[in-house]
């Protein structure tokens, strides 16, 4: 099959680069001529594990990229994947999106027919009101017009591309076509499994409701986060462990184990944004959405948390404060969104001087605070620190040892559950 993407961010790279993998022949259009000109030479112009690999292996075959949407009626496939960021009040600005749209729709007027379908998250009403208008504003019903949601998770997208939980298809009732070409472009993942072992399941559904079950995933999975991490803060004043907790309730099979890991919160581009998104539309409805409110409110204040912590251990002002972990995540270097940018926003509020110490995300935190001392490694950050906070739980932390005893004194406040206690060390997890 012959698809196209357009945008080439972390969405449309990989969703490209898996696209060919199964066998496609791909084009990704995007607007930016290094990405293009990275693509065409084989480097991904974002950090992802695998990624690298099959950019790599595809490009110059079935893997291209171009800054011209004049190849998109040479596909049969059109995915677009331009990012909708939120606007101040919490709506998400289409505008980047909208413009891709018509100039897709000017690009497809002539076409005998083809299938356009919107990865970019969007609310239940954006597809039909505002975009498919200028997508099929030429071309009318020779152009199909579907929504077709990601789950894949930054640090893990190609594998969750890959071996998806479940598949999302929302077309117009009785659009054929666009159903075919859907089940079609997936068909070589058809016969894959998923985590548990079971066939991939496919949700074949409206436009509206496709959308909708995407703000519903990351909201279910966002107030999931924040309603562990305040049972930890509660835990964390009688003493206990969370993750004893965690462990326990996780083996009720109506719980269940995965985000239980309690601590500084989530952040990056989907969680943030989506609950802003569907808050902001609730409340335009007139529908107060209180427990979204509430997953909101608990993650924003668990950095706050990590900073009276500290507190309790070191004058903050004026001392010398390790910082490990930028990304807001392991496995990425995106920093949108990052419990550490207001953590490190705190620690200058208290006078303190900040070394910083992230794997692969430190040139996309400059953009956030350029006059900051950046590390070159862990041990580098933890030299002559009064004391560190972790912000992100890379595996590298894990096997920090003997670099804690060049701290002028060893104080860890643990974010992350993302380094081991040792001796001499005055450790505090943030919620156990």
């Amino acid at each position: 099959m012959k698809v196209s993407v357009v945008g080439s961010g972390y969405v449309g790279t990989t969703i490209a680069a898996c696209l060919a993998d199964l066998g496609h022949d791909v084009v990704a259009v995007d607007i930016d001529q290094g990405i293009v000109d990275a693509i065409n030479a084989g480097d991904s112009p974002i950090h992802e594990p695998g990624l690298d690999d099959l950019v790599a292996e595809h490009a110059g075959g079935r893997l291209r990229a171009t800054t011209d949407y004049e190849a998109l009626p040479d596909t049969d496939l059109t995915f677009l994947a331009i990012q909708t960021p939120s606007n101040a009040d919490g709506s998400i600005d289409t505008s980047a999106l909208e413009a891709a749209s018509e100039m897709t729709g000017d690009a497809l007027a002539d076409v005998e027919e083809h299938v356009v379908v919107v990865k970019s998250t969007v609310l239940p009403d954006v597809v039909d009101d505002r975009l498919a208008p200028r997508i099929k504003a030429h071309a009318d019903d020779r152009v199909s017009v579907a929504t077709n949601p990601e789950f894949q998770r930054e640090g893990s997208a190609v594998h969750d591309f890959l071996h998806p939980d479940k598949l999302v298809f929302g077309t117009r009732p009785g659009d054929e076509r666009a159903l075919d070409a859907l089940h079609e472009c997936y068909a070589p993942l058809l016969d894959a499994r998923t985590a548990d072992g079971e066939a991939v399941p496919i949700v074949e559904t409206d436009v509206p409701t496709a959308m909708m079950v995407k703000y519903a995933n990351n909201a279910f999975l966002a107030s999931k986060v924040s309603l562990i991490n305040d049972i930890g803060n509660i835990c964390k004043e009688y003493g206990i462990d969370t993750y004893e907790i965690a462990d326990a309730i996780g083996l009720d099979d109506r719980i269940g184990a995965k985000f239980l890991r309690s601590g500084l919160g989530w952040g990056g581009s989907c969680f943030p944004k989506d609950l802003a998104a569907i808050i902001h539309a609730a409340r335009e409805h007139g529908y107060e959405p209180a427990m979204l409110d509430a997953a909101v409110t608990v993650n924003e204040n668990q950095p706050e948390r990590m900073l009276e912590l500290l507190e309790k251990h070191v004058d903050v002002d004026g001392a010398r404060v390790a910082v490990l972990g930028l990304a807001f995540k392991p496995g990425t270097d995106d920093v949108r969104n990052s419990r550490a940018i207001p953590v490190i926003a705190g620690l200058q509020e208290r006078g303190a001087t900040v070394v910083a110490y992230d794997p692969v995300a430190t040139d996309n935190m400059r953009e956030h605070f350029p006059d900051l001392d950046y590390a070159d490694s862990a041990a580098s950050a933890l030299e002559n620190a009064d004391a560190a906070l972790v912000t992100t739980d890379w595996d590298e932390f894990q096997a920090l040892d003997d670099e804690f005893d060049t701290m002028h004194s060893q104080i860890v406040i643990d974010g992350r559950r993302g380094v081991e206690p040792r001796d001499g060390m005055t450790y505090e997890g943030l919620t156990w």
